[in-house]
């Protein structure tokens, strides 16, 4: 439900959930979670208390977004893979539309005048490299964890790089793809432990840490981070 409090746009989601919390997304779009009985004043009174967190926040993913860059897909641009920057290199004979090789994404112009569509040959590319890679990270650390995820999905994640579902079915960004494999190991973890808790409470953090002892350094690195990983 999108709702206004004084300047504040923001996203409201009531559930079963016992307390009340506020994320700025990765969009830069403010959410709200709350208990299903809190009523419309007490969330304004929720609001009204965390105005100066909220305004900071916003100021920084403002601040961190400002080198967010429009893509352009012209010979020479650089494009992220598993944290490596790969120069795009435009050819016309290739059986496939997108190729890494030799150091370069080679993407397929088109044929006859028929214009590509660059943007989504690129996404259907990270999906594919995803679903590998992505389930192989997840496999290993399953192991480790003792956790058992209900399945995988790669797909255009509005807000998040990842969720879990309650039944167990774990989502991911095809964004990750671009983060450096440290990077990704830290979203899988993260997704796993909310197998065994469901909020970010100490104990799941416990959890992220028994496994990934640096996750803060990860944490930050994705937050500092993330607003280059975009088409």
């Amino acid at each position: 439900m999108k709702r206004t409090y004084k300047d504040i746009q923001y996203t409201l989601t009531r559930s079963k959930r016992k307390t009340a919390s506020i994320h700025i997304e990765r969009d830069g779009q403010v959410s709200i979670l709350v208990p299903k009985k809190l009523s419309d004043p007490d969330v304004d009174g929720l609001i009204e208390n965390k105005l100066v967190w909220i305004y900071k926040n916003l100021a920084e993913w403002c601040d961190l977004n400002a080198t967010q860059v429009e893509r352009q897909f012209v010979n020479g641009e650089g494009f992220l893979y598993l944290g490596r920057s790969y120069r795009l290199k435009l050819v016309e004979d290739q059986s496939a539309p997108l190729v890494l090789k030799n150091g370069y994404f080679c993407l397929r112009t088109g044929s006859n005048g028929k214009k590509v569509d660059a943007h989504e040959v690129f996404k259907e590319f990270y999906r594919d490299k995803a679903l590998a890679k992505i389930s192989q990270q997840v496999a290993l650390y399953a192991a480790q964890m003792g956790v058992t995820p209900k399945g995988m999905k790669v797909q255009e994640l509005q807000h998040r790089w990842a969720s879990c579902t309650k039944a167990g079915m774990l989502n991911f960004h095809w964004k990750c793809m671009m983060a450096p494999l440290t990077i990704l190991d830290y979203i899988v973890v993260h997704e796993l432990a909310h197998l065994v808790h469901a909020n970010h409470t100490e104990a799941f953090w416990n959890e992220v840490d028994k496994v990934l002892p640096d996750y803060l350094d990860r944490k930050q690195w994705l937050r500092v981070n993330g607003a280059g990983m975009s088409l």
